[in-house]
């Protein structure tokens, strides 16, 4: 495994970028393409939103100041380019994105890459119901099992807050499951 700073200089370098860039790609790949699937719930979306991720860090890693962990960077990149997909699923729909989320569980079910038992949807379900940032929140600590500090550097939001958004979240959770 090359080190993080090694590897953005072989990024940021014309001769060294598209070597550097396969290596980006295979090592995060698999967690990036689960983060952005938690969030657009389908698979061929979720492909798609991942190239768009992985096409914004190459144009814009001579940007990466190193302010975070180049993950928590990209993770942030994933995050946006997934709520801007189902923003603009929405608008284009004329739907509003509670509807169209939704929807996009009721698609679930028919997902042939979905392998999730009945109980995943009820919890796919009750995650429709939060609000983004609840749901991004949950997904990472729930899901990722990301510690707040990692949560933190990628939503760019205090600890504190992460665990108030985590907590409202299991809360709101349980009492969807149990309401069901």
């Amino acid at each position: 495994m090359i080190a993080e700073e090694a590897l953005i200089d072989q990024l940021k370098s014309p001769e060294t970028r598209e070597k550097a860039f396969a290596v980006l790609v295979n090592t995060h790949k698999e967690r990036l393409y689960w983060h952005i699937r938690r969030i657009v719930l389908n698979h061929d979306d979720a492909d798609d939103v991942l190239q768009n991720t992985f096409i914004k860090v190459y144009r814009n890693i001579e940007g990466f100041k190193g302010d975070s962990k180049l993950y928590s960077w990209m993770y942030r990149i994933a995050t946006n380019e997934s709520l801007t997909f189902i923003k603009q699923r929405s608008k284009k729909s004329g739907i509003s994105d509670e509807e169209l989320k939704n929807r996009m569980v009721e698609n679930l079910e028919a997902d042939v890459y979905f392998e999730g038992s009945e109980i995943q949807i009820k919890l796919q379900k009750a995650l429709a119901t939060l609000p983004d940032k609840q749901k991004l929140v949950f997904n990472m600590k729930y899901y990722q099992e990301m510690k707040y500090e990692e949560i933190s550097e990628v939503l760019e939001t205090s600890v504190g807050a992460l665990k108030t958004s985590y907590h409202l979240a299991v809360k709101k959770i349980e009492t969807y499951l149990k309401a069901d």
